[in-house]
């Protein structure tokens, strides 16, 4: 829908922070973090900043990937409401039964192989697209690049103020995800780690290099869409082979279940290995319905969110914001400290995400304050965080014992 509306700028919304977080995670995190251990992100904050903060950074987490599984949701339900004329409540709870049975029955070795056989799903949808699309530009006598019309759709810098802001929000918030430290963390070994994160570059460049083709593709062809759902569901919807209406379907469930599964899945092992664990001390075969019920409570927290919030875009922002501003600067600082820091990583944490909090409660109107909406708040929100972790800094030197 982005690309459709924004052409090239919409490079900044989700290709160009995927692509520089890869990136920054094979050059500069692989090593630091394959030389670690540690089972879960809150493991190595306890190990840098206590246990308090451990707690703390527990929740933040959960919170962040309830976020992130609303937002796929949010797209499932609204794509598959529309596709199937069913009522948007009724399609998120399909989504969320089918995802429940698979990721309950199998956790992570289960999301690992439907996500493989999801990655082909997508790019075969997604090309099959492009060529369809390219071959019907040809054939309807329009020239491939159309400038007279689309100068707008070609300006890489249209809305920058604006998209820069969710650059940095999804670049700083992923670079400290769980989700990309479990998956280097799982790896074989290091340099299979940062093998699989450079190959994922020239394929991400692909991937996101067919999906703008497609929405300057679409505007060339001026097709009538409207704004009641998805321009993708409406392709569906729309005259044209049944073969390409088919895999689009197939392959556009396939990518938000392919997020979605990975969202819950990390959050049920941090509600597992950080909130329950840490109560009791449970025998093998309870640990195993411990881990099931967390998948289980996951996904119905992020439907109940899912409820709530219907825009995919303010979702993810949200979900972003609470990492970005919360655990960026002391879970990025944390890999290279020596010593324990509980003030620094406290008073970052309580700053920075308390001020995303507030937020995230005034956005989805739980409270009535007016508040900026994301991510014009994320300088201010980073810039608190950076204060208090700058300020802890300080009083743990002074409460520091000269024999530390």
């Amino acid at each position: 829908d982005e690309a459709y509306r924004q052409g090239l700028s919409s490079l900044w919304i989700m290709a160009l922070p995927t692509i520089i977080t890869v990136i920054i995670l094979a050059l500069c995190l692989v090593r630091p973090l394959r030389k670690l251990d540690f089972i879960s992100l809150p493991d190595l904050i306890e190990d840098r900043y206590g246990r308090l903060v451990r707690h703390l950074v527990s929740g933040l987490i959960i919170w962040y990937m309830v976020l992130l599984a609303s937002s796929q949701l949010v797209a499932g339900g609204k794509f598959l409401a529309q596709v199937l004329g069913i009522n948007y409540f009724t399609a998120l709870l399909i989504i969320t039964g089918v995802v429940i049975i698979y990721a309950t029955l199998g956790g992570l070795f289960s999301v690992a192989l439907t996500d493989t056989f999801q990655f082909f799903l997508i790019f075969g949808a997604i090309f099959y697209l492009a060529i369809s699309l390219y071959h019907h530009s040809w054939s309807s006598a329009l020239p491939p690049l159309h400038f007279s019309r689309l100068t707008q759709n070609l300006n890489l810098l249209a809305n920058f103020r604006q998209n820069i802001l969710i650059c940095l929000s999804f670049v700083l918030a992923w670079v400290i995800s769980p989700i990309s430290w479990q998956r280097i963390r799982a790896a074989s070994t290091t340099r299979a780690a940062q093998q699989a994160l450079w190959w994922s570059v020239p394929t991400f460049i692909l991937y996101f290099g067919l999906i703008i083709f497609i929405g300057y593709q679409l505007k060339v062809l001026a097709l009538p869409f409207n704004h009641s759902g998805p321009i993708l569901s409406q392709i569906i919807q729309a005259p044209g082979p049944s073969s390409l209406r088919l895999l689009l379907f197939i392959g556009i469930i396939a990518a938000i279940m392919s997020t979605l599964d990975t969202a819950i899945n990390t959050g049920a092992l941090s509600l597992t290995q950080d909130v329950i664990l840490q109560l009791v001390s449970p025998t093998s075969s309870a640990m195993i319905l411990f881990s099931r019920a967390s998948t289980i409570i996951m996904a119905l927290l992020a439907l109940a969110v899912a409820f709530k919030l219907q825009t995919i875009l303010q979702a993810l922002g949200l979900a972003s914001e609470i990492m970005a501003e919360g655990l960026f600067l002391p879970g990025l600082a944390m890999l290279f400290l020596k010593k324990k820091h509980p003030r620094a990583g406290l008073l970052a944490l309580l700053l920075g995400g308390g001020f995303a909090l507030v937020g995230f409660l005034a956005q989805i109107n739980l409270i009535p304050l007016k508040w900026l909406s994301w991510p014009q708040t994320l300088p201010l929100g980073v810039s608190l965080s950076a204060l208090g972790f700058i300020i802890g800094l300080f009083l743990d030197s002074l409460n520091r014992r000269p024999s530390d």
